[in-house]
């Protein structure tokens, strides 16, 4: 019997499957497929995909997972971002939790910035709340059976993976004098080895906790009455009223088009409103004609990024908080005169325009029957604030440290309010069909390397792990831009010539250019990438 060529759709199988990067990656194919930074996370995704769950579960199941293995990032007191498409539509949800209502602009007087690290570093955690907002709507397995891989690693260890073991020994140097941190993440009194099994018993309870009552444990019950305890017990603002004041914000998507496709963020209080802008200047330029590894494009791309960097780091903030909509900043005419400024044969220092008024984990997922899920969740900087809460194993993120003490930004630090975010999840959509699910972590390499790797999708056509292999460049300050150790030498001279101030990073630093996962859309099933830069995977069947 001869097999069937299925090769209709909207160009979805014209990818060149060249690897012209480094990588020890090759493209993942298969009808449902999970991606994420570490492959026991990915694995009990993919569990939940074979006992009948779908694409959310698969999700909420590695994302989970992945607060107990890679903890160097994310954690139970970390936030959380998604974007769903349910086959029909692209819903997006803000999982990020306010300040503590103690958080008023006196508490922080004579700071010269906001703490990184402590009590006062910490908001309200928003990603056991986006799990269970996620399942209730969307889920088709019971909320306790995807809580299980979790549990079981929490309970009974995992062997620690080596790029983990480096990041968590990098943090527990600088952590180690936390409330909780030794005694949780320092067995022994010393981080943990390669190979080694860890455990956290406390953090197996609070799970388990969190699956019986699909989440009300850790805002209304057991373990928030534990957080509030010991906030009080070391003089924090945050209270029991504030845990039980916790909701997730379900939001519409923005997007900018470019070559026939929609790249899509979430809005406001994150930053992937900082990709649109960057690809809403390059409209205006060449960048389609260019090749993506050229200097011509990567100034170009540069600048935009710059000009965009200017703007969101002036005006975003929580979203009641801010001077202007966002459809302000994403106005056509202003993103052209944004360009203009755009000089093809020397790279400029940008200040923010005026537009009228108006340590981070991702998980893709797709199944078979056509559900997509773009979703991210992180402590912030590392093991976030280095506090773990007494007896309940639940670390935080210290995402306060983004607020400003600029009483005239719109960013400045006040009572429940969110802060500057800057996990984004991200969607490709074309004709009203999703294309690519993805994601990148990385603080503020994240709008940058979408638009990398958006670029290469979409103007050159690569697939998407040769994409993600690609060098990357990233912007530091003003002029100043570093790059890959991969990138061809002649690059860098050109990149120079045109008066950026360029250093190439060793392949030991590729840490710096972020994660990315990604799953794109076939005639019939998907194609998966998996960041090399850490130990991630794509897994499917």
């Amino acid at each position: 019997m001869q097999g069937e060529r299925h090769t209709k759709g909207p160009g979805l199988n014209e990818f060149s499957y060249a690897q012209p990067y480094p990588s020890r990656r090759v493209p993942v194919m298969a009808r449902n497929i999970v991606a994420t930074s570490q492959p026991l996370a990915a694995q009990a995704g993919m569990t939940m995909l074979i006992k009948g769950g779908n694409a959310v579960d698969a999700a909420i199941a590695a994302a989970m997972t992945l607060t107990v293995v890679e903890p160097t990032a994310n954690g139970l007191g970390g936030d959380a971002f998604a974007m769903v498409w349910d086959g029909a539509t692209l819903h997006g949800l803000n999982g990020s939790g306010r300040s503590p209502a103690g958080w008023t602009p006196e508490r922080f007087a004579g700071r010269a910035a906001m703490p990184e690290t402590g009590w006062d570093s910490i908001t309200i955690p928003g990603a056991v709340s986006a799990w269970a907002a996620l399942s209730q709507r969307f889920g088709r397995l019971p909320f306790e059976a995807l809580c299980q891989p979790a549990i079981s690693y929490a309970r009974d260890g995992f062997p620690v993976s080596p790029t983990i073991a480096r990041a968590w020994g990098a943090g527990a140097a600088q952590l180690c004098g936390q409330p909780g941190f030794r005694a949780t993440f320092m067995p022994g009194d010393q981080p943990p080895k390669p190979g080694e099994i860890f455990k956290n018993a406390p953090q197996a309870r609070s799970l388990e906790a969190i699956a019986a009552t699909k989440g009300e444990a850790f805002y209304r019950g057991e373990i928030a009455r534990a957080i509030a305890e010991d906030a009080a017990r070391h003089g924090a603002a945050l209270s029991l009223e504030d845990m039980e004041a916790h909701a997730v914000e379900w939001c519409d998507p923005l997007s900018m088009s470019l070559h026939g496709a929609d790249l899509v963020e979430l809005p406001p209080n994150g930053q992937g409103i900082a990709a649109l802008i960057a690809l809403g200047i390059l409209k205006h330029t060449e960048i389609l004609t260019l090749d993506p590894d050229s200097a011509e494009s990567i100034h170009l791309q540069i600048e935009a990024m710059k000009l965009s960097f200017a703007d969101v780091y002036r005006f975003i903030a929580d979203r009641e908080a801010m001077m202007m909509t966002p459809t302000a900043l994403l106005d056509p005419a202003y993103l052209a005169g944004r360009a203009a400024l755009i000089d093809r044969r020397q790279a400029r220092v940008p200040i923010a325009g005026a537009p009228k008024l108006g340590g981070t984990v991702y998980v893709a997922a797709a199944d078979a029957a056509g559900m997509m899920v773009s979703l991210i969740q992180s402590n912030y900087g590392g093991f976030g604030s280095g506090v773990v809460a007494s007896g309940v194993g639940v670390h935080f993120q210290n995402r306060g440290s983004g607020f400003s003490l600029d009483a005239s930004h719109p960013n400045c630090v006040g009572p429940r309010k969110r802060p500057f975010h800057t996990i984004i999840p991200g969607f490709l959509m074309k004709d009203g069909a999703p294309l690519m699910s993805f994601g990148v972590v990385g603080g503020p390499m994240q709008p940058q390397a979408h638009i990398q790797i958006v670029l290469r999708i979409l103007a050159a056509r690569q697939n998407p792990q040769s994409a993600i292999d690609a060098p990357r460049w990233r912007i530091i300050e003003g002029r100043k831009v570093v790059v890959e150790w991969a990138t061809p030498d002649a690059v860098v001279e050109q990149l120079s010539r045109l008066g950026h101030d360029v250093r190439r990073e060793a392949p030991a630093d590729s840490f710096a250019y972020g994660c990315a996962q990604a799953i794109h859309r076939l005639p019939d099933g998907y194609v998966a990438g998996s960041d090399s830069r850490r130990d991630g995977v794509a897994i499917g069947f």
